[in-house]
């Protein structure tokens, strides 16, 4: 019976996953194909469609030479108890093109229970093919004789690797954002990536932005493209003028299949070699015209740039003498919120303003910042009386309509009643007209004693006495043994390679923790950045290796010298992991993986190489 009972909870639950995943119908075709070749498009769907509700596209310029065929699966995973169910519909063609061109698959369609759900229209770049030169024997000939990376660089065009930082707009206000990406287009099959060099941005205050790598098909100049995010940014001008934002480079390595012209034995025999192709691509310089603000800027403006709105509370309108209040503004809106400064206020003579405390709440969207800024103003009002605090005034510059807007908050009255508990009745305090102006009298001048004082002692003078020779000699002990331990530490701090080999662990630890912060958040490059700052930094610190000096060769030589071989194969290969995985669109293995054997490498180093 509970047999049963849980096999029916566990078809219910798989039944509800399966629901409860988003429906996604796309279509899988070629990128570029040769006008000769044959070539297979799928529409695949992750769910189980209405019967005899797939409409195929009409497949204009092209031949359908088999098809529609279709396959369907479904697979549950259990892992760590969580259950995932899968279900894979595909519906298949193979198709020739007719001429060679730009051409596109068409918009195909299907339903899933009752809703339609459609494809988005795919282009296809069909080649001319290739088969005049394989008709040429004094052309294979050549080839022949040509190396692998020469044919293999020969096919790779000039624009089939392009690197490109795509900015929103190259004209904006000082303080305005900006949406800045890097992007890498490819026509190539890329396997991996190194030696980056990113915009330092200078000129801006930039922010990176979380977004998804890709790849996406786009189109860049007429031709079909896979587009990688290797960045994107929210850049904030700090200068106005013409700013260039530098060129970015990356060295690409591209997976090509190079045609060899080795005789065939069999049906079997691979008539292409595959050659990873190292290519730098360089992006462009982007000039960013910055314009300044308009002259005439109030004097309540100190920079915000924006929309924004604006909020103002009193905590109390009466209160006693000598009491404490608060005036709570709230500056809300979108722009360069995390550069509002908090506005000026005036307030009367007799209150004292302490210091303003601030709080924050503010997100990053892919255009600006928002979210709000909070201040708070406590005072004390010192003297009763009925007070008008002035106005707040907010000044922020409308890039949209190119001119300043002051936000002004309401006044407010305050009523100061008198502190029954003060004292300042007795000392005299009086008020001038409007109670503003507050004097003491009675208490600044004090009576001056004419006759001669009859002054003694009252106590035993400490000088000279037993209590004062035992303090002399119990800080004589304590001075000479602080002074051989000033003496150790100064010695120890001469001794560089004594101190480095020491902290070299715990500032490996603190660095983890960054990486574990940032593997939190998902930012890879942060992540990959810290996790080599940690163990290069931890290998030159501990055995005294200048940076400049520091390879993975050396490595391995130095926790060879001091029996921990096996150590440094496992150190060399983290570090070779996150360099390729820094900048790759492709991970060959998990943050949370990396971050795992990093922290157990270093400990099992520290417990090996004994100093």
């Amino acid at each position: 019976m509970g047999k049963r009972v849980f096999v029916a909870i566990l078809a219910v639950f798989m039944f509800c996953v399966a629901y409860a995943e988003e429906v996604l119908f796309q279509t899988n075709a070629p990128m570029i194909v040769n006008a000769s070749d044959a070539f297979r498009v799928e529409f695949s769907l992750n769910a189980k469609p209405d019967d005899k509700s797939f409409v195929a596209p009409s497949f204009e310029g092209f031949d359908v030479l088999a098809g529609p065929s279709v396959s369907h699966g479904s697979s549950v995973q259990i892992v760590n108890g969580s259950m995932t169910k899968s279900i894979n519909y595909t519906i298949s063609y193979v198709l020739k093109a007719k001429n060679s061109g730009e051409l596109a698959i068409g918009v195909a369609t299907i339903g899933v229970d009752g809703k339609s759900y459609t494809t988005q229209k795919t282009p296809i770049e069909v080649r001319q093919g290739d088969g005049g030169e394989q008709s040429d024997p004094q052309g294979s000939s050549r080839e022949q004789e040509q190396s692998l990376e020469q044919r293999a660089s020969g096919q790779l065009a000039k624009d089939d690797l392009m690197l490109r930082l795509n900015v929103s707009r190259t004209s904006a206000y000082k303080g305005e954002a900006i949406r800045a990406t890097l992007k890498l287009y490819s026509r190539v099959n890329v396997v991996g990536s190194e030696g980056a060099k990113l915009p330092s941005f200078d000129g801006f205050w930039s922010q990176q932005l979380e977004a998804e790598q890709g790849p996406f098909r786009e189109t860049l100049g007429g031709r079909v493209y896979d587009a990688y995010n290797l960045g994107e940014y929210l850049l904030y001008p700090q200068q106005s003028g013409k700013i260039t934002i530098e060129s970015a480079k990356i060295t690409i390595i591209a997976q090509m299949f190079v045609r060899n012209n080795r005789p065939r034995n069999s049906f079997f025999d691979n008539t292409h070699d595959i050659y990873n192709l190292r290519r730098e691509v360089v992006s462009p310089a982007v000039t960013i015209d910055v314009k300044p603000f308009p002259a005439g800027a109030p004097a309540s403006f100190t920079g915000a740039v924006g929309k924004y709105t604006m909020e103002a509370h009193l905590s109390a309108t009466e209160l006693a003498a000598n009491s404490a209040a608060n005036i709570d503004l709230k500056i809300s809106g979108i722009g360069n919120i995390g550069f509002v400064q908090e506005p000026k206020i005036v307030l009367p003579a007799t209150f004292e303003l302490y210091d303003v405390k601030s709080t924050e709440q503010v997100r990053t969207t892919a255009t600006a910042s928002t979210g709000y800024r909070r201040f708070e103003y406590p005072f004390i009002a010192r003297a009763e009386g009925d007070y008008t605090l002035a106005p707040i005034e907010f000044t922020y510059f409308s890039p949209e309509s190119g001119e300043y807007v002051t936000l002004t908050s309401e006044s407010f009255t305050v009523r100061v009643t008198p502190d029954k508990n003060s004292s300042a009745t007795s000392q005299g305090v009086t008020t001038l007209v409007g109670k503003q102006d507050v004097r003491l009298l009675g208490s600044d001048i004090r009576f001056i004693k004419l006759t001669r004082p009859n002054l003694h002692t009252v106590a035993t003078p400490l000088i000279f006495s037993p209590l004062y020779f035992v303090i002399v000699v119990a800080m004589l002990l304590v001075a000479v043994v602080l002074y051989f331990i000033i003496s150790k530490r100064i010695r120890d701090s001469h001794n560089s390679v004594l101190v480095k080999g020491r902290r070299a662990n715990k500032v490996a630890v603190q660095r983890f923790r960054a990486a574990e912060k940032y593997m939190r958040e998902q930012n890879r490059h942060a992540f990959y950045e810290e996790m080599l700052r940690a163990l290069w930094g931890y290998i030159s610190d501990r055995f005294n290796i200048p940076v400049s000096d520091l390879t993975k060769e050396s490595i391995r030589e130095e926790l060879t010298r001091r029996g921990a071989a096996e150590q440094a194969k496992d150190i060399t290969a983290i570090i070779s992991l996150c360099e390729e995985a820094q900048y790759s669109p492709i991970e060959s293995a998990t943050m949370s993986e990396i971050y795992g054997r990093g922290i157990d490498i270093v400990s099992k180093i520290e417990s090996i190489v004994k100093k």
